[in-house]
């Protein structure tokens, strides 16, 4: 079973993942994010399904059009664990971090 995060991983998570914010009034991460079109999004959203699928922690997610919103946290956990971070950081790697403005 995951465990929540610590304080002290709390605080370094800004520094890890600088274009996640924390979700209000809900212990969660999530970034937005904006593309050319559908296909592209589309496209995305099937990369970061293979992986979330091959570590076995799933996001919380919607598509309209170009734009894909993306929230992570560990249900069993009760909140934010490292798992979150670490898909987190999977998401950055497949969109390389910074190459799309949040939405």
């Amino acid at each position: 079973m995951a465990v929540k995060l610590s304080p002290a991983d709390r605080a370094a998570m800004a520094v890890v993942l600088p274009d996640w914010r924390l979700v209000e009034h809900r212990d969660a991460i999530g970034r937005a994010f904006r593309f050319g079109d559908f296909a592209e999004a589309f496209s995305f959203m099937t990369r970061v399904a293979l992986i979330a699928e091959r570590m076995n922690h799933h996001p919380e997610w919607s598509n309209v059009y170009n734009r894909v919103e993306i929230v992570l946290t560990t249900h069993d956990a009760g909140g934010l664990s490292a798992n979150d971070i670490a898909l987190a950081r999977a998401i950055d790697a497949v969109i390389g971090s910074g190459t799309r403005k949040q939405a």
